[in-house]
């Protein structure tokens, strides 16, 4: 089956409309992955859509073990003789969720499964669960857009994993070292050490928040960097969008590299179906290095006050003395190269 839109998804699910006392699947045959079978089905009683996948060998988790978000649920489902020789997963929208935002999961999930059918089946089901957990961390976030702080955010990021492989990184390393979108302690973790990017547009000063004691302390990640990324709004430059693009035409020879960024873009947040709202223009104006170490200025665990247990504070980069390298120095210490 060729990949489907959000609208099409819907057109599929509407002829299968009608509720019944009765439990059970009404249900239509849309793909055949490997082993595994997908249908488009309504739920009853309830009439909610959903998607059913069917694996044929797989034992499934019990039902405390599947995940469940803000709109939807995944459930095992028993589909009688049209399902007869499966183990079936239902992805099913729930009442109050926004049909159009389920329609744009079932599609970026059917697509995920369909890109991984040349894999086993428990591989596939751990990348169908992964897609799935990836959107409950999406919908946790809100499903508005990224404000503009986390656009910003993100774009410094996306900075600096370009330049890792730029730097020479192979593809896959680069975006799995990449752990900001899923709630990492530092945006990329590379060896034993990490780098913490932090983001500016401001022309004068670089003022950047530091969210807790443990961030910038080094005794938990050794080598430890901090990249000061300052950007300008330009019209030359890129915005979010093009920034992802230009990734995505990178990836492209590696898919499980581009599986990988996807999935880090939905846990960050970001949609595709939202990109009309990020028209703004970023040009690099600099990207410094820090080394975090015991002349960088920073609150830890170990420098603070007996009492203090929390603390989120502020730091002008701008106004740092400590010692300043180049990125390729930074991976060598890392022990990328």
């Amino acid at each position: 089956m060729a990949l489907v839109t959000e609208e099409e998804m819907q057109a599929i699910w509407r002829p299968l409309a009608g509720d019944s006392p009765d439990e059970g699947w009404r249900s239509i045959a849309i793909a055949e992955c490997g082993g595994c079978r997908l249908r488009a089905a309504r739920s009853s009683p309830g009439n909610e859509e959903a998607l059913l996948i069917g694996f044929p060998s797989l034992k499934l988790p019990a039902m405390n073990q599947l995940p469940n978000g803000h709109g939807f649920k995944v459930e095992k489902a028993t589909l009688g003789e049209v399902g007869r020789g499966l183990n079936w997963l239902a992805l099913v929208r729930q009442p109050a969720g926004s049909l159009d935002l389920f329609s744009s999961m079932v599609v970026d999930v059917l697509s995920t499964v369909q890109a991984s059918s040349d894999a086993k089946e428990e591989l596939l089901f751990q990348r169908y669960l992964g897609r799935i957990r990836a959107w409950q961390d999406f919908m946790r976030r809100g499903h508005e857009g990224l404000s503009a702080e986390e656009e910003l955010g993100l774009v410094g990021e996306l900075n600096v994993l370009s330049k890792l492989i730029e730097a020479g990184m192979p593809l896959f390393n680069s975006v799995d070292a990449w752990k900001g979108p899923l709630d990492g302690l530092h945006d990329f973790e590379l060896g034993s050490g990490s780098i913490e990017v932090k983001t500016t547009i401001a022309s004068e000063g670089f003022s950047a928040c530091i969210d807790s004691l443990e961030q910038l302390d080094d005794s938990l990640r050794y080598p430890f960097f901090l990249a000061g990324v300052k950007l300008h709004l330009s019209e030359k430059g890129k915005n979010l969008v093009q920034h992802i693009d230009q990734l995505r035409q990178g990836f492209s020879s590696d898919a499980a590299a581009l599986r990988a960024f996807d999935n880090c873009l939905v846990h960050g947040g970001y949609l595709d179906t939202h990109q009309n709202r990020y028209t703004r223009a970023f040009a690099l104006t600099e990207l410094v290095i820090h080394r975090v170490d015991e002349h960088f200025p920073r609150l830890t665990p170990f420098n603070t006050p007996l009492g203090v247990l929390r603390a989120k504070y502020e730091i002008d980069l701008g106004l740092v003395q400590s010692q300043k390298i180049s990125l390729d120095k930074a991976l060598q210490e890392l022990g990328v190269f």
